[in-house]
């Protein structure tokens, strides 16, 4: 899903969740859990969000690391990749005028970071 950068992220919110495609398996009892940041504390925000199922987790900067023994953090991993994207000049700046070539020139920048990853290349 690809909007404006003048659009706040809460503002999309619904309409990100209602594009989940994979469908959660029943034979997992567990509660889906959503992690997310100061941004989506808002009432309306965690309605939608306890609508569709998901257990909210909003956390703030100031907030600790959490003790969760068992569990690694992995809020990392967003970052790594986005710093990974970050090295192929052409997806930085979008200049396509169509969305799907910007998401094939994506998906090929993900494929080859995967490749490397994996020591393909």
């Amino acid at each position: 899903m690809a909007t404006g950068a003048n659009r706040h992220d809460v503002t999309q919110l619904e309409r990100l969740l209602d594009l989940i495609e994979v469908e959660r398996p029943d034979i997992f009892a567990r509660p889906q859990h959503l992690c997310l940041d100061m941004g989506y504390a808002g009432e309306p925000a965690l309605e939608i969000i306890a609508v569709r199922g998901f257990v909210p987790h909003v956390s703030g900067r100031s907030e600790g690391k959490v003790d969760n023994p068992g569990h690694k953090a992995r809020r990392w991993v967003v970052e790594a990749a986005h710093s990974w994207m970050n090295r192929f000049r052409k997806l930085l700046v979008q200049f396509e005028k169509l969305n799907s070539s910007y998401l094939g020139l994506l998906m090929f920048a993900c494929a080859f970071i995967a490749f490397r990853k994996a020591n393909v290349i």
